[in-house]
């Protein structure tokens, strides 16, 4: 954080409450903020990842993809905010992402890898067929944004089967990982 903006502190009451700058801090200001804040240029877009997955609100679950490398890996990024449907009931009074949402929007950033060459020609549809030792590290709260890493590790076209690795990070530290498995139909 930069030592001149807002400091926050946790409560037993609420999720943050900012407190004053101090006597002698200087201002940060919009600008330097928004600048510290400064989002990676993106591989594809949201307009392109619509084009490659079938899913849609409520159930898309990545905003853009930051890297990509053809057949073998991507970076994906989750936004999450406030305004989730899934915050309404998953708890009203202290929001956490749900874990199986996690892994979904992961899997998501999978099918980015499966849904393109050289795997496929992007016809079809990918499903989930299985998903082994997931570990969650901490909750996934309104504000942050979720960073999940698919890289591919086998892929058997006879039988259109599909596993990769996956991870996810908030603020650079670990919050879910887990082994996948996909089945590809055509």
């Amino acid at each position: 954080m930069h030592a001149a903006g807002p400091s926050f502190a946790r409560s037993a009451t609420r999720m943050a409450v900012a407190e004053p700058v101090a006597e002698g801090t200087e201002w940060a200001g919009a600008e330097t903020w928004s600048a510290a804040f400064k989002e990676p240029d993106a591989v594809f877009p949201i307009e392109r990842v619509k084009e490659i997955l079938p899913h849609r609100y409520p159930f898309l679950l990545v905003d853009k993809v930051i890297e990509f490398e053809a057949g073998k890996r991507a970076v994906g990024v989750k936004k999450v905010t406030a305004n989730e449907e899934f915050f309404n009931g998953h708890f009203p009074s202290r929001p956490i992402m749900p874990g199986v949402l996690q892994v979904e929007a992961m899997a998501q950033v999978g099918g980015i890898v499966a849904l393109q060459e050289p795997i496929t020609d992007g016809k079809g549809d990918f499903f989930f067929a299985g998903v082994n030792n997931v570990k969650w590290r901490r909750p996934v709260v309104p504000g942050d944004t979720l960073v999940m890493e698919m890289v591919l590790t086998a892929f058997k076209a006879k039988f259109g089967l599909v596993k990769m690795k996956g991870i996810a990070y908030v603020d650079g530290q670990k919050v879910v990982e887990g082994d996948f498995q996909f089945a590809m139909v055509k």
